[in-house]
């Protein structure tokens, strides 16, 4: 059985507890759901908030591949992915992988695979604004891209 993606990037902020209805509903055969929720943290309170810009329908495609290539290696029944942009504020949603199996390990793989992924490549910027300055660009970081090597294996 193929599944269909749920895939959103918007300004919106996402509740947990619906999307995890809104991907559980009516079924009887998924005996998993393994989310994970990024949010924005403080930074040791200097940060005032982290601006995330991205190419309109560009991301979307990226994300959706990175959606086919979890779905084409696990047996997942559902699976949503939620990156919210524009200014987010501490404490707030960043993005949300809800990744839905008849069993506990896909489910755990493909979320932790596409957070992997997602980190490195959807086209995603970000700016950090700390103590309200005019904000400075973050750079990709190493370890992002070391840890996508295990999938690669």
């Amino acid at each position: 059985m193929s599944i269909t993606p749920f895939i959103r990037v918007s300004e919106e902020d996402f509740h947990l507890a619906t999307e995890s209805s809104r991907l559980t509903a009516g079924r009887v055969d998924i005996g998993a759901v393994v989310t994970f929720t990024g949010l924005c943290r403080d930074e040791g309170g200097h940060l005032s908030a982290l601006e995330l810009e991205h190419y309109p329908g560009m991301a979307e495609e990226e994300i959706g591949r990175i959606a086919k290539q979890a779905i084409e290696r696990w047996p997942l029944l559902g699976l949503t992915v939620i990156h919210r942009c524009g200014r987010i504020r501490p404490g707030e949603n960043i993005v949300l992988v809800a990744a839905a199996s008849a069993h506990r390990q896909a489910a755990f793989d493909a979320a932790s695979f596409l957070m992997d992924f997602l980190k490195t490549s959807a086209p995603f910027w970000k700016k950090e604004h700390l103590n309200g300055s005019d904000g400075a660009w973050v750079e990709a970081k190493q370890s992002d891209d070391a840890a996508t090597l295990r999938w690669k294996r």
